[in-house]
């Protein structure tokens, strides 16, 4: 790996040129990781004059330099000491929300659906640090248990706003992703959330659709038609919304005896998983096209695809505030009312311990103890 001092001179307009301002030039590092890949830069807020005339100009300019080489020297030590397994000292010293910004930046580009909770958490952070920039290795203990706090004192009851605790503790579990992926990459010494206690799961109510609440929606128009197609695809697959946006032609497979399957990497866990497909699945896909061709390439999750969503949902005369993750939930809960056994839906949602599903069980008990109670003689014994 190479890292070059470079500068870029900046354009001097002609007003600024009668005010006598000098033409300047901006100093970067370029990193080129290894041969072949693109060129990374870091901008170092430093300017020299680039062409000084007095001796104060030529000082400033010998003493930025300076410093910019200095900047240099310690970005390629902390290359090389990383590279040896040694904890970089350097890496520890940058922003912590810089840091999580770039995570969850690098969540929008894996186009999964999921950056929006990252984004809802560096805000989180935001308030919480109250204006401090607090450095990678500045987290500690007291900052976790002071996040957690703050995240409790925002949940409240379902319905009421703010956060509910389910969210609360997938928000601070991003908090534990972050910093265990900057010790796993040697920035920070040690991983101190390993030593504090995450929050609470809270009781949870997955919303689904009933089987006729389904049948009621699948015959009901659909402003986005693509959407629809998806969603339903979802209801009869179990997929979540990363996977059937990355779906391609090429990974459904059909035999004659073991018929329609599809072969595919969880987006989510990065399991490789054969999803038995339906014929009434693979008809809603409609005709087949080139083997790479994103089967679901234009649709896109934006607040706008959720009120069509919504829209759709009334339109089929249904009250429940349902979400495209919510087609999960209807497979799942389905097959379990169907009487398919725990293990089987397990495997077809792909979860990797069995406790996962049994939330679903849950909501399966719950519905028959309530049908039980629907039955009045209307006589008294």
């Amino acid at each position: 790996m190479k890292i070059h001092l470079r500068k870029r001179v900046g354009r001097l307009s002609l007003e600024n040129q009668k005010k006598g301002k000098k033409q300047m030039a901006s100093l970067y590092l370029a990193y080129n990781l290894r041969p072949g890949a693109k060129i990374q830069y870091e901008w170092l807020n430093l300017q020299i004059f680039v062409s000084p005339k007095s001796n104060i100009e030529k000082d400033h300019n010998k003493q930025t330099m300076s410093l910019a080489e200095n900047i240099r020297a310690k970005r390629i030590i902390d290359q090389q000491t990383t590279s040896h397994g040694f904890t970089s000292s350097v890496k520890g010293k940058i922003s912590f929300l810089d840091y999580f910004k770039k995570l969850a930046d690098r969540k929008r580009e894996d186009s999964n659906g999921n950056y929006g909770n990252w984004q809802s958490v560096y805000e989180h952070l935001k308030t919480y640090s109250k204006g401090k920039d607090y450095s990678l290795d500045q987290i500690d203990d007291n900052f976790l248990e002071g996040f957690k706090q703050y995240l409790q004192g925002n949940v409240v009851r379902r319905g009421e706003g703010k956060l509910e605790a389910n969210s609360a503790l997938s928000y601070y579990n991003k908090v534990k992703a972050a910093l265990k992926e900057a010790f796993m990459n040697k920035m920070i010494k040690e991983n101190p959330s390993s030593r504090v206690k995450s929050l609470k799961a809270g009781n949870t109510h997955r919303q689904f659709l009933t089987l006729e609440e389904l049948q009621a929606l699948a015959v009901t128009e659909c402003e986005n038609d693509l959407l629809k197609k998806a969603f339903l695809f979802s209801t009869l697959t179990g997929l979540r919304w990363s996977d059937v946006k990355a779906l391609c032609w090429d990974k459904i497979r059909h035999a004659e005896n073991g018929g329609w399957s599809l072969e595919y990497i969880q987006k989510k866990t990065k399991g490789a998983e054969i999803l038995p497909l339906s014929d009434q699945a693979v008809k809603i896909l409609g005709e087949k096209q080139d083997a790479n061709t994103p089967i679901f390439k234009e649709l896109s999750y934006h607040t706008h695809m959720n009120k069509q969503l919504q829209d759709w949902i009334v339109e089929a005369g249904i009250t429940k505030k349902i979400t495209f993750h919510c087609a999960r939930h209807t497979f799942a809960t389905l097959q379990l009312s169907m009487d398919t056994d725990i293990y089987t839906v397990s495997k077809l949602l792909g979860h990797k311990h069995l406790k996962t599903t049994e939330i679903y069980a849950k909501v399966i008990d719950k519905k028959k103890i309530e049908a039980a109670s629907k039955i009045d003689l209307a006589i008294n014994f």
